[in-house]
């Protein structure tokens, strides 16, 4: 039941950001919103103010923000006023309401942030120890030594190293480093670590931060940097075949295995553990969420910014009835895609 509240309460705050987003520059825009539903499938419960109706819906796994228009149709009758319809709008005035969902889930996932860095202890890239034999040693490294830069990406987190060594692929890495004040650079080629799974640099790390002054606002962004970083390189792991089955998990898989398990190994350290495990998957899927809907992907916002972008540079829009073809076969894709992942949920779950 633990399990079940957390998780509703996590995505419903991360879908209600984001839809909150279209509906605030909707309304700004004029743009009429026929309806404001969180969750997907039945109606649980739903009231109506102004012209627009507001549900909560049996499945949280989602959420919609419904335009006039949105579809290449008028809801109103021929003849009368259309002057809210999302097709009569300015073309920057769509950009703006489609594009506001994803910004949205960032701002969202900024003052995720800003609250975790003031709760957790924050790691710096120094090396506090150098592995005996590992290659961090062998490249001159020393304790002490701060790492700046991984193959030309800048490092400011601990976090970024582990990111770096878990998605790194062979050949030597260009490090940059700090040491006394005076920078230096090295190469050096991670080893395999069989009890880790995974290659390492050779470096250990227990320098903590202390935040003053506006630190939490930089160190809020370098979170940021990260969950987006991660994001990429784990949908690039995606795209290239490198990530099984087993890593792949939808709303269910989420709910046990990162929600679930995350909450029965922490809750013995404490409320403030739980919530900044639980503020963690949130910031996690909030980038994500807003990563995930940039993609020019039809039936998705980055799929109608392609749309209104094109008529935006040619000042010709596209036939309504044309693009909402495109959004349907992408609409149909995502459905098989649900109950693709539903079924690798239960087989990672129960198999």
């Amino acid at each position: 039941m633990v399990t079940l509240i957390l998780f509703v309460l996590i995505f419903g705050v991360v879908v209600i950001s984001h839809e909150f987003g279209h509906f605030l520059l909707a309304k700004a825009n004029g743009i009429h919103v026929i309806e404001f539903s969180v969750g997907m499938g039945p109606n649980l419960f739903s009231f109506q103010k102004g012209d627009t109706k507001y549900s909560l819906k049996l499945l949280p796994i989602g959420g919609a923000c419904m335009f006039e228009g949105e579809d290449g149709l008028n809801e109103k009758e021929d003849g009368e006023d259309h002057s809210g319809s999302f097709l009569n709008a300015n073309v920057w005035a769509r950009i703006s309401t489609v594009l506001a969902g994803p910004i949205f889930n960032f701002i969202l996932g900024f003052i995720i942030a800003f609250i975790m860095v003031n709760l957790i202890v924050i790691r710096d890239p120094v090396a506090t120890e150098i592995v005996d034999g590992g290659a961090a040693q062998e490249a001159g490294l020393e304790a002490g030594d701060r790492i700046l830069s991984l193959n030309g990406s800048k490092i400011h987190l601990y976090e970024e190293i582990q990111l770096f060594t878990l998605t790194y692929r062979g050949g030597e890495v260009a490090v940059e480093y700090e040491r006394d004040g005076v920078k230096g650079t090295t190469t050096l080629t991670p080893k395999y670590d069989e009890s880790e799974g995974r290659y390492l640099i050779g470096i250990s790390n227990a320098d903590f931060v202390e935040l003053s002054g506006l630190d939490s606002f930089r160190y809020s962004w370098y979170e940021m940097r990260y969950c987006v970083n991660m994001t990429w390189k784990s949908l690039a792991m995606l795209v290239q075949g490198q990530v099984s089955r087993q890593d792949v998990a939808g709303p269910v898989g989420i709910a046990v295995n990162v929600v679930g398990k995350t909450y029965e190994s922490t809750k013995d350290y404490g409320w403030q553990n739980v919530l900044v495990n639980m503020l963690n998957i949130t910031l996690m899927l909030t980038v994500n969420l807003g990563i995930l809907n940039l993609l020019p992907i039809p039936a998705l916002d980055g799929g109608r910014l392609v749309f209104l972008i094109w008529e935006a540079i040619t000042h010709k829009p596209v036939p309504p009835e044309k693009e909402g073809m495109v959004h349907f076969i992408g609409l149909m894709f995502f459905m098989v895609l649900m109950v693709f992942l539903l079924f690798n949920d239960l087989v990672n779950i129960f198999g």
